[in-house]
């Protein structure tokens, strides 16, 4: 055997020790397009201030900014302008996001409001228990307490 022979396996030996080692010391490894946790949290935290900066905007079935919203419009434009896409609707936001206890929510997540099996409403958790949001015609953009205990949280990457 000579020692080209080798060069492939003693690569792909070292490869893999990086790999576990990188493992066991808790790191991570994305696949190409991922987001970390740590921009994930940026992006949250971002699309949380924009859509805190919307407050007063007024309500409209369909709108989706950037002076009138609906619920799903707001969660949208708010995670747009932090420099990530969502799908329209709240089912569909829900359905793209990571779901999480609401014992791991987090400043930024989005809060699902469901019944018989549909997500109907969503809002971006502002921490203390509370949401931004576009609640109904004739409302207006606010801060509130959540108002439900069967809420459900998720987690855009």
């Amino acid at each position: 055997m000579n020692a080209q022979t080798n060069v492939p396996s003693l690569l792909s030996r070292a490869g893999a020790v990086s790999v576990l080692t990188i493992a066991a010391v808790g790191g991570t490894i994305l696949a190409p397009g991922a987001t970390s946790e740590a921009q994930a949290a940026t992006r949250a935290a971002k699309a949380l201030r924009v859509a805190a900066s919307k407050a007063g905007s007024p309500y409209q079935w369909g709108a989706t900014g950037p002076h009138r919203f609906d619920c799903s419009g707001l969660t949208l434009y708010s995670f747009k302008k932090a420099g990530k896409k969502l799908p329209r609707t709240a089912h569909q936001q829900y359905n793209k996001t990571r779901h999480i206890p609401a014992s791991h929510r987090r400043k930024g997540d989005l809060v699902f409001f469901h019944s018989r099996g549909y997500v109907y409403h969503v809002g971006i958790y502002a921490g203390r228990g509370k949401i931004w949001h576009s609640p109904k015609t004739g409302a207006l953009v606010r801060l509130e307490r959540i108002w439900s205990r069967n809420a459900l949280y998720g987690r855009v990457n």
